[in-house]
This record gives structure tokens, sequence and C-alpha cells, in this order.
């Protein structure tokens, strides 16, 4: 498997807040790590069917753009029940339509999406469901390694918590009572799937 070197590696992202957290975690292993958007770089369109495809399409996409090794994540909710879904389109599920209000994300109503559709199912749905990370580092040449992590938990209602983001609010990691939504940040990042995915990368690029 290749490995990383002590070299400059874009993270192909235009969040400032996911450059540091992805920066801070790969500073211990001497890369320095800057973003797509620092660069200029267009974000492409995420057409693929599973994590692994579109974590692929934007760390080819910036390697291919900046000529430097490049690092992208994907990641969602899968809820058992649902078969899945809203996985690949779990942003998209938040994302208001014209008649709903201002252009943005509203995970409130993506939250009740969810709930609405196992309600549909009726009370014995199966609420079991996971969140999942891929990592995906390209190189300039073509190279590639991909990194999954998963936590799994179950979907709770109504909402609680005021920390986190997205669908934390309903998500119970298995083995506790708290959604992630009311776990402290440090904690939630200890046990998350994006925590898992690091884990793998990190174990197979610096042997650590």
């Amino acid at each position: 498997m290749r490995k990383l070197g002590s070299e400059t590696l874009v993270i192909a992202t235009h969040n400032a807040g996911k450059l540091k957290e992805i920066g801070a975690l790969l500073a211990p292993y001497g890369m320095n790590c800057i973003s797509a958007g620092s660069l200029g770089l267009p974000e492409p369109a995420e057409t693929g069917k599973t994590f692994a495809e579109n974590a692929l399409i934007k760390a080819r996409a910036a390697a291919e753009s900046s000529g430097l090794p490049s690092l992208a994540d994907d990641s969602g909710l899968c809820v058992d029940a649902l078969g899945g879904r809203p996985g690949v389109y779990t942003a998209d599920w938040a994302q208001r339509q014209w008649f709903e209000g201002p252009p943005g994300r509203d995970w409130f109503m993506a939250m009740g999406k969810v709930e609405g559709f196992l309600a549909e199912l009726g009370a014995e749905a199966d609420r079991g469901c996971h969140f999942a990370c891929v990592l995906a580092i390209a190189w300039p040449d073509g190279d590639s390694a991909v990194y999954e992590g998963r936590v799994l938990g179950s979907l709770t209602w109504p909402p609680h918590g005021k920390m986190g983001f997205g669908y934390d609010p309903v998500f119970v990691p298995n083995g506790d009572t708290r959604t992630f939504a009311e776990h402290d940040p440090e904690e939630k990042h200890r046990i998350s799937h994006r925590a898992a995915a690091f884990a793998r990368l990190v174990a197979e690029q610096f042997g650590a």
C-alpha cells in the first residue's frame, strides 16, 4: 500500500472548520494540510452511488487539479428499515425547496422526514441505524486508498440535545442512552464514524 510522506496534503473541502479538524488529526504525523478552497479549486459534482465513490470523486478532482496528494471524506446516516437511506443523500434530505423557505439546509426537517418514513412503517419498525464515513486519499498519478468507519446506534424521537449537528439529536450510539447531540464534542469525536475511519487511515499510512 502506498504511503503518504511528510508532504503537503490537500483536504478536498471549502469548509474551514473541516480543514481545521482534519489538519489537527494529521498534524502529529508531519502533514501540512491546505484546503481545496484556499487553492481556488472547483467543487466537483458528487454523482457517486456510495460514500466511497463520492469521496474518491472529490479526492481525485483535488489531486488532479493541484498536483498534490489529496484527502476527501463523505459521510451520512443509514437507516436499516429504510434500506440504508438517506445514505449518500443525507445532506440532500435537509435541503430546502423553494417553497420551504430561504435557501439552505434544515436539519430538523430532515430528521422529521426520517421519522415520518419510520412512522409509515408502524410502531414496530426497526429503528437501528449507523453513521458511516469514508475517507479517500488520491495521488496525482491515479493511485488511491479508501478507509471506512462506522458507529452503530438507533434513532429516537423527539430530538434531544443542543450540541453536534445534522442528525445528531436523534442518533443514540449503541451502549449509551444519550444522543450524539447530548455528548461533549470531544467525547463524540472519540467514538464517531469519522474517528473510526481516521484510526484505520493512521494505522495503515503511519503505522500508529
